[in-house]
């Protein structure tokens, strides 16, 4: 499918040669290691009688009988493998990239050509299920205040804390936001700036589903902060961090280059759920899973069987939500439309296992994480980080 050439949207700005003494750094000493049905084990999914919606609609639902592209002959680059459950992604100013183990609680440095660097161990971090070291964001302003954001979970809550880099060195982590509940699954975790320069935090509802329709709460939402933890300037219930609330499980963000934020999210053991979030909507966990149509709900642009999607990390790229499957071990190309979106496409189906994150890189290709070690069946040096250009996956 013919597609304009591709351009890269990062929300990070900024270029700086800045990494060159953060090695080793990072470490300020140590730190502390099953699950639901719905978002990652194996559990039965109904399969659609019906085929997706035209291209034209604004909302579709796939099935197995949406086209599946094959990959077979791809040109890649492998960055880096041998990763013990690798959970996120994030770019520094001088193209090497951040990555963060989960279960070791390690942040490393990667770049092509060269082995993993081992920047330290987060303190504080107590792995435990499907929580632990998880997402990672660079400051759009890091030329100047070197800071670095990431969210791990610790022995009460989920929290979100500081690193700062300066003069070669790190400071203590400071924690900006905390009493994010915590829970064996649905912890959330996914961390990237917006266009409009504030934080935004995915939280899960920590497996007590009514969180995500009391405002009061963290869990089940769509967080915007300053750099400082605060509710940003605008939010839309006042002085609260809240930006979307009814949601289960959010595991991946991103903007178009139009400003559009999109979210993927888990769903129970019918729908996962790809959405368009607008401040103050509700998306309906745990009232509806998936489409209903109901007022003062916001439906979903798009929903598959849990057995075909178990979605996280997604990126905006090439007029297109590029979104990584866990269960359903492909990668899901959406295509953005000005009303909606078109029919997704099934990529990579099955080619790297399980995808736990898809990020635009700054060399123009898409980076994905793969997440075979924790759950599924890892392959030789699994796990990966992988590069792919675009123009071979559509």
């Amino acid at each position: 499918m013919p597609r304009a050439p591709f351009r890269p949207w990062r929300t990070s700005a900024g270029t700086a040669a800045v990494v060159a003494g953060v090695v080793a750094v990072l470490l300020i000493n140590s730190c502390s290691g099953t699950e639901d049905s719905g978002d990652e084990a194996t559990v039965s999914a109904p399969v659609l009688t019906t085929p997706p919606s035209a291209s034209t609609t604004t909302t579709t639902t796939t099935s197995a009988s949406t086209t599946t592209t094959t990959a077979a002959s791809l040109a890649t680059a492998t960055i880096a493998t041998d990763l013990d459950v690798p959970w996120a992604i994030a770019f520094l100013p001088d193209g090497s990239a951040l990555v963060t183990l989960r279960d070791k609680a390690e942040l490393l440095q990667i770049r092509p050509g060269r082995s993993p660097t081992v920047l330290g161990k987060i303190p504080g971090v107590r792995p435990d299920g499907e929580g632990g070291l998880l997402g990672v964001a660079v400051s759009p302003r890091f030329a100047s205040d070197s800071s670095i954001f990431v969210y791990f979970t610790a022995a009460d809550d989920n929290r979100v804390v500081r690193l700062t880099f300066a003069n070669g060195k790190a400071t203590k982590p400071t924690v900006v936001l905390r009493g994010i509940p915590k829970a064996g699954n649905h912890n959330g975790g996914r961390l990237a700036f917006g266009p409009d320069g504030f934080l935004y935090v995915t939280t899960g509802d920590a497996g007590k589903s009514d969180r995500a329709q009391d405002k009061a709460a963290l869990g089940g939402k769509i967080l915007r902060i300053t750099t400082d933890g605060k509710p940003a300037p605008g939010n839309p219930f006042g002085n609260s961090p809240v930006w979307s609330y009814g949601h289960r499980n959010v595991q991946g963000i991103a903007w178009a280059p139009d400003g559009r934020m999109y979210a993927s999210e888990f769903g129970q053991n019918t729908w996962d759920e790809l959405n368009r979030i607008q401040p103050g909507r509700n998306y309906g966990w745990p009232v509806v899973e998936g489409r209903a149509g109901r007022s003062g709900f916001t439906d979903p642009l798009a929903q598959w069987p849990t057995s075909e999607a178990s979605p996280s990390g997604i990126a905006v790229a090439d007029g297109a939500v590029w979104m990584a499957a866990l269960r359903g071990e492909s990668l899901w190309r959406v295509p953005l439309t000005a009303n909606g979106i078109g029919t997704p496409e099934r990529l990579l189906r099955s080619k790297y296992g399980r995808l736990r994150d898809a990020v635009s890189g700054p060399d123009g290709r898409l980076w994905v994480v793969t997440s075979n070690t924790f759950r599924g069946n890892p392959a030789a040096h699994d796990d990966k980080v992988v590069a792919l250009p675009l123009d071979g996956l559509g």
